[in-house]
């Protein structure tokens, strides 16, 4: 394994076409936006996303999702009980194996509650809300089913349960932020390799993760723009690396956008100034 040594920013564009890209559950499922419409995922959405397509790659994952489970442990508590002892495992023990034997761990951290004490693991791998280029808009359908969920009431030919409404986003671009910090990889042992891992999940983020809510192909990582410093502690922040991206905002009065219509691109004067002090880009085609 090859220790990190060189912090990195990273920039992911996404496209979602007819689709709910991250519904909130105490608003019916709705699409979430902002106070000024614009779209929002959150970075708990993207990290479980990125957990599954580690776990597609053969990692092993502490927090996976119910539907994912591959050890057969239906808690989190049950899979840490697995592999400690609560009372012979000291803190620094159960801090250094769960990051040599998680991958997510190793990367996103883990607060370990299980031995009742609380061991905290600060991940070196942080991830923004993703916010859209432009305010969206949330369609809504009214949908129904052909068979009753429940018995209908005698005299009635449906149940109360067969009406139901569907909700999306018809057209929008989001964008993910994200940096990898050194001092904390440093810690918890993540490597060049895992961060490696990490660029090819962001960059296939969506590959079998369709659902009725987002059905296959539509949403799609555009681009993903990997920011390779050449120090620990880099050219410049990353705020202004996350400065970089520059769009233009598409007229409304068009109707449906394309990808192509925000103009993406990067600030090119500050990227070679950038670049003068060693930053390496490296810009890769979403899957």
């Amino acid at each position: 394994m090859t220790a990190f040594e060189k912090k990195i920013d990273f920039i992911v564009t996404v496209e979602v076409k007819d689709a709910n890209p991250n519904g909130d559950p105490l608003n019916g499922n709705m699409p979430r936006d902002d106070i000024n419409g614009y779209g929002e995922i959150s970075d708990v959405c993207i990290k479980r996303k990125i957990r599954n397509r580690l776990q597609d790659m053969g990692e092993s994952i502490f927090v996976q999702s119910n539907d994912r489970i591959d050890d057969g442990f239906r808690s989190l508590e049950r899979r840490f009980d697995s592999h400690f002892d609560k009372k012979k495992d000291d803190d620094e023990s159960v801090y250094v194996t769960s990051c040599e034997k998680w991958t997510d761990v190793r990367a996103f951290g883990q607060v370990m509650t299980y031995q009742k004490r609380s061991i905290g693991i600060r991940g070196p791998v942080s991830i923004t809300l993703a916010k859209s280029l432009s305010p969206i808009t949330i369609q809504s359908m009214q949908i129904t089913r052909s068979t009753n969920g429940m018995e209908a009431e005698v005299g009635k030919g449906r149940s109360s349960d067969t009406m139901g409404m569907k909700q999306y986003v018809d057209y929008g671009v989001y964008v993910i932020k994200g940096s990898i910090n050194v001092f904390f990889a440093e810690k918890t042992g993540f490597t060049f390799e895992d961060s490696e891992l990490i660029k090819e999940a962001l960059r296939t983020l969506f590959i079998n993760d369709a659902s009725s809510a987002r059905p296959e192909g539509s949403m799609q990582v555009k681009e993903l723009f990997w920011f390779k410093h050449p120090s620990k502690l880099g050219v410049t922040s990353t705020a202004k690396i996350f400065e970089l991206l520059t769009f233009e905002e598409p007229s409304f009065e068009k109707g449906v956008f394309e990808y192509e219509d925000y103009k993406i691109a990067l600030d090119e004067e500050k990227l070679l100034e950038f670049k003068s002090e060693g930053l390496e880009l490296e810009v890769i085609e979403g899957v």
